[in-house]
């Protein structure tokens, strides 16, 4: 298990000679989320307008309200991925899925979908004139001083010694794409967004802006969990709310979070190859408190 956190923008862990990369799955979403609104920014698309030849908006796309599917729901995906086969085209997938079809009108309803970050990704790369890579290290990860996170293209950028060779995973699985890089810039990523190091306070204020989905999650911390601009945000017992990404793949997971309490804040981000979401989001929030001073 690999840990890293900071309290006040400082580290709460010590700084390792070497770090392993390793991958941030579902917290790429926030990444993207992050991204598409530094175009928001920029004024090169808007929040609201719909998007070309769609019936949704960016930000319908970014908190899962857009009415599409989700190809975890396909077995022959997980049959594939567990066969350790190479990704189907995204339009094969696309056509198994009947993915262009909406399941409920826009802004109507809630339901995770990769393929709607598989769109953002494309709206990132077309508004952009640039590969995504590219677009996204100009946007975000140079301007927060993430230097050691990159985007898996082969089966051995997930090697290592936290994952080992056996995965055998094509990261091209992950339509939307893969970052992988150490832990401890997972957490100085999200800690520097939140800290408003890239976003002004109006645009950050949208991207928190959450939709509520229902009660607590049996086996998860969660008494009232939500879902934002690309960022799961909520409140766990005691009171304190929580923003930030858990990400599952194949062998392992990875949760990052950032909390506050008066003038303090602390983030932390662990990986692991042996908990499940629940357990992960778990060690998360021990460490939060301990930021915080709420634990002694």
């Amino acid at each position: 298990m690999l840990i890293s956190g900071l309290s006040n923008g400082q580290s709460l862990t010590p700084p390792a000679q070497f770090e392993p990369a390793v991958p941030w799955w579902s917290f790429t979403k926030a990444v993207l989320a992050a991204t598409a609104l530094t175009l928001v920014r920029d004024g090169l698309i808007d929040l609201d307008d719909r998007l070309p030849k769609n019936a949704f908006t960016l930000r319908q796309l970014l908190r899962h309200e857009a009415g599409l599917a989700d190809y975890g729901e396909l077995p022959e995906y997980h049959a594939a991925v567990a066969n350790h086969e190479a990704a189907w085209p995204a339009e094969e997938m696309m056509r198994r899925l009947d993915g262009h079809r909406l399941r409920y009108s826009p802004g109507t309803g809630w339901r995770y979908s990769n393929v709607g970050y598989m769109l953002v990704a494309r709206l990132i790369e077309r508004t952009t004139g640039l590969p995504l890579e590219e677009a996204v290290n100009k946007q975000v990860l140079a301007p927060l001083g993430i230097t050691s996170a990159r985007f898996a293209t082969e089966r051995e950028d997930l090697y290592g010694e936290c994952l080992g060779s056996s995965l055998s995973y094509d990261p091209a699985w992950v339509y939307h794409g893969l970052l992988v890089g150490p832990v401890s810039q997972a957490a100085l990523l999200l800690d520097r967004l939140l800290a408003e190091q890239l976003l002004p306070a109006n645009l950050l204020q949208d991207m928190l802006a959450t939709r509520a989905l229902g009660g607590p999650i049996a086996g998860r911390p969660w008494i009232s969990p939500g879902y934002a601009l690309g960022l799961m945000r909520g409140t766990i017992e005691g009171g304190l709310s929580l923003t930030g990404h858990t990400g599952c793949g194949p062998g392992s997971v990875v949760a990052v979070y950032r909390g506050s309490a008066g003038e303090r804040s602390a983030c932390c981000a662990v990986f692991s190859r042996d908990l499940h979401d629940g357990d992960i989001e778990a060690r998360v929030i021990q460490q939060i408190r301990k930021g915080l001073g709420m634990v002694h």
